[in-house]
């Protein structure tokens, strides 16, 4: 028996004047990893939400066709009814934490559901201790930051043991390492527990490994349904947004794609692809601008917690004009501290920050910068157009997708094109874009004659952006070099291209180059 049936279901929200679900019919078994692929507003959130019953129970609009779960029509039941068979994590993490310690949020909806005292304690302290957030358990959630955030929201979600789990971009604010942490543990869980999951991601190359199946969605259509390995040979063809790095790597080398480091390194090591001679890969040392006034200077900043911990550490950074600096590093190295250090919201504890001139800053959660009825009263018209949002002018900023929502606060903050700020700090700007949005925001980045600073766990989305890469570790910098220096010889902050050949490269296209250079048949 199907865990959940989806029947010619069609859905449009209140006030849209197309359907953001056209005629979806699925099943999903007992115990099937499913992975959601698809650009930005392509209907997988709102696929997400129909499983769960906050479509139309909550969001209302036009709908037709039929959703259950375990038999349960997702129409005749709230998802209050639905909640202790179907768990939920959405992109917003922040929106859903309602208590005031992570060990209060954890134990919340197994309290609702009348666990008892014991087995409750038992629950919280497995899934923290699962989930590496055991060290929370008594911080306040107000203190968080969005990738401790994240976890603690997916703790909530997890710890009652629901048969199916929806999870929105669940990595999309944690670093590489707890991010692939995370995948690893959804596995673990969906084959110990028989626990099915549906995943919606834009960072196929983190999950399709350990994937049995990926629906891939345009438009509210299904218009694809299969293996990974199957997956990615269509997108390359037919939805290059959605290949993956590896696979787009393997197909320019005449290689079939498929998912995962080590399928891939097999592939190209049987066609003798994958020894390449790292000395054509281009090395260098970071622009250093020599003769040119700093655009910031961070002299030696302490950020200290009344009886907490130290944030920053004896943090020293000089950024020059026009630079583009990716800052990266765990969550909880310092990052968004830093960030707001450099835009004036925080003030350290000791040391010093300089700036010549305006610091504009967005911050992780767009949600807090729309605050009108249309998108069109949000930003200028120009920094509308700038970020392809001109479509979407009339429709309210909250009914918009989470990357489509990440873009408007973007060009809310970078504000009128023709006075831009002097230097601009990102967030994790990527958060909830699918690739080809990135792609056009790294090409939109490298042509800003500003400073750059941009913190973000997407060594993918540094490497097309970025000249310079920073590396924090306990609110200190542990590396400072090129991206090819600092994205290219580890695991977890590395690329994809990367990680397949041995660190020569860090793009699909840079790694092609290099075949060529080198005559490796393709």
């Amino acid at each position: 028996m199907s865990q959940v049936v989806i029947s010619g279901f069609s859905f449009s929200y209140a006030g849209s004047d197309r359907a953001a679900l056209q005629d979806v019919s699925l099943e999903v078994e007992p115990g099937e990893f499913v992975v959601l692929a698809g650009v930005s507003g392509s209907g997988k959130s709102t696929l997400l939400r129909a499983v769960s019953g906050l479509v139309p129970h909550f969001h209302g609009g036009t709908v037709s066709g039929r959703v259950s779960v375990g038999e349960i029509d997702t129409r005749e039941h709230s998802p209050g009814d639905l909640a202790a068979q179907v768990a939920s994590l959405f992109q917003d993490p922040e929106t859903q934490i309602v208590m005031g310690t992570v060990r209060a949020e954890l134990a919340f909806p197994l309290e609702n559901q009348g666990w008892s005292e014991a087995a409750v304690a038992r629950a919280v302290e497995e899934t923290a201790l699962a989930l590496g957030i055991d060290g929370l358990l008594d911080r306040s959630t107000a203190e968080l930051s969005g990738g401790e955030l994240q976890r603690v929201a997916l703790g909530a979600t997890l710890a009652g043991r629901p048969s199916v789990v929806c999870l929105d971009e669940p990595t999309s604010q944690l670093d590489p390492v707890a991010g692939d942490e995370l995948i690893g543990l959804l596995r673990r869980l969906n084959e110990d527990l028989e626990l099915t999951v549906l995943l919606a991601e834009h960072r196929l190359e983190r999950c399709l490994g350990v994937a049995d199946r990926v629906v891939g969605l345009d438009s509210g259509s299904v218009v694809f349904d299969g293996d990974p390995t199957s997956f990615l040979g269509w997108a390359v063809k037919a939805a290059p947004a959605l290949a993956t790095p590896g696979a787009r790597l393997l197909a320019g080398a005449g290689l079939r794609p498929v998912p995962g480091v080590r399928r891939a390194r097999l592939a190209m090591r049987e066609r003798g692809a994958l020894r390449v001679d790292c000395s054509l890969s281009g090395r260098s040392a970071p622009q250093t601008n020599n003769g040119r006034k700093e655009a910031l200077k961070v002299d030696r900043v302490w950020h200290e917690i009344r009886n907490g911990p130290a944030i920053l550490r004896d943090l020293s950074l000089e950024a020059k004009p026009g630079e583009r600096i990716a800052l990266m590093g765990r969550n909880g190295a310092g990052k968004s501290t830093l960030l707001r250090h450099a835009a004036g919201l925080l003030k350290p504890t000791r040391g010093s920050i300089k700036t010549p001139g305006r610091v504009a800053l967005l911050l992780q959660n767009p949600n807090d910068y729309l605050v009108h009825e249309h998108v069109s009263q949000e930003a200028p018209a120009p920094a509308l157009e700038r970020f392809h949002l001109n479509h979407v002018s009339q429709r309210h900023p909250r009914d918009l997708s989470g990357g489509e929502r990440q873009r408007l606060a973007l060009a809310i903050v970078l504000g009128d094109p023709a006075d831009p700020p002097a230097v601009l700090c990102l967030d994790e700007p990527t958060r909830g874009m699918d690739r080809r949005v990135k792609d056009e925001l790294a090409d939109l980045l490298k042509g800003l004659e500003i400073t750059l600073i941009v913190a973000t766990h997407d060594p993918e989305f540094a490497a097309l952006f970025a000249d310079r890469v920073i590396l924090l570790g306990a609110g200190r910098i542990i590396a400072d070099g090129s991206p090819l220096e600092i994205l290219a010889g580890g695991t977890y902050f590395a690329t994809e291209t990367a990680r397949i050949l041995d660190g020569a490269a860090l793009t699909p296209d840079q790694g092609l180059e290099l075949l060529r250079r080198q005559e490796v048949p393709a």
